[in-house]
């Protein structure tokens, strides 16, 4: 039994194949990086215009000369002019050309300009349109409120109802349920930083009231009376450009001048084209920029007040208040 020798069994464990890490991950990466790079350049080579493409050559023909006459980046975004490639340094530029080409530059984006402003408008007016289908109060009125996109902007048209009117009669006194529609549109065309213009409007028949206070006061009496509730509504007062009273000189229904729809509120959401008119005209009539030349003919004022008269006062105070807070424009006799 001493003799017995130790048996020894030996085991030999098979080890898997070493890992061998991440760096295949880091490969594919680069891979998938360098193919999204192609496929962007392959995007932009074929979005680009000729111009910019033009531009890009005359970049990376010359960096230094780009940069030092022109513009930095590499396609200009309405700085200065990119010189074309074929332009060396030392070349002179016909003035000319160069007049040519800014006035290309300027008209692109006063295009460019003008297509934003009517699509902020157009989302204005869809706005507008979903708030008076939402809102209860003013889904009743539906029918008396009409929005268009005209030229000068985005018009909000608040008629009569032969059983709705929006002010007392023969008075510049608004309806409450006017007063809400007016806060409610307040609310939202804030939302814009474009100026508005208030006009008022009477039918065709004639006032009845005494004495010189008539349909262009009336008219103007109203619009200046739907700015106030703007204003009460939060809207600042700044933002209104205009205030005017147009009697009965633009119907709504020129067929039946009697028609209550001719009686009627206009807000205009004002496009800065429209603005600078109104602008301009305002400065024109305050005597800014004046020549010596005659005034024209077109030209309209407010005729010289009457003396004061006890029994017109409340009138008198109403016009006092159009003379101070808007523009009253008077252009030939108006009716009721």
């Amino acid at each position: 039994m001493d003799n017995t020798q130790p048996i020894i069994v030996k085991r030999i464990k098979k080890v898997a194949a070493a890992h061998h890490g991440g760096a295949w991950k880091i490969a594919f990466a680069d891979f998938a990086t360098a193919m999204m790079a192609f496929f962007l350049v392959m995007w932009l080579m074929s979005s680009a215009t000729p111009e910019q493409k033009r531009a890009i050559s005359g970049y990376f023909q010359d960096p230094i000369g780009f940069t030092e006459s022109a513009s930095p980046h590499v396609i200009d975004l309405g700085g200065t002019p990119t010189p074309s490639p074929d332009r060396t340094l030392n070349e002179e530029v016909d003035p000319a050309i160069q007049q040519s080409e800014s006035r290309m530059d300027a008209d692109q984006a006063e295009t460019f300009a003008d297509q934003l402003e009517r699509e902020r408008l157009e989302l204005l007016l869809q706005e507008l349109q979903n708030k008076v289908d939402e809102n209860p109060e003013l889904t009743r009125f539906k029918d008396q409120i009409l929005f268009e996109i005209t030229q000068d902007g985005l018009r909000i048209q608040i008629m009569d109802a032969a059983n709705r009117p929006m002010f007392a009669l023969g008075s510049a006194q608004l309806q409450p349920y006017f007063e809400d529609i007016l806060l409610a549109m307040a609310d939202t065309i804030r939302a814009v930083p474009n100026k508005i213009s208030i006009s008022g409007h009477t039918d065709a028949k004639p006032y009845s009231g005494h004495g010189d206070f008539g349909n262009w006061e009336l008219s103007a009496g109203r619009a200046n009376a739907a700015r106030r509730t703007l204003v009460a509504g939060s809207y600042p007062d700044e933002q209104i450009a205009r205030v005017v009273g147009y009697a009965s000189s633009a119907l709504f229904d020129r067929q039946d001048p009697l028609n209550p729809v001719n009686r009627r509120i206009d807000i205009l959401v004002l496009t800065k084209k429209a603005q600078r008119d109104i602008e301009g005209e305002q400065s024109d009539a305050t005597g800014e920029g004046a020549t010596s030349e005659p005034p024209s003919t077109e030209d309209v004022s407010a005729p010289s007040a009457a003396p004061p008269d006890p029994l017109q006062a409340p009138q008198l105070r109403e016009r006092l208040n159009i003379f101070e807070d808007g523009v009253l424009q008077f252009d030939q006799p108006g009716g009721n």
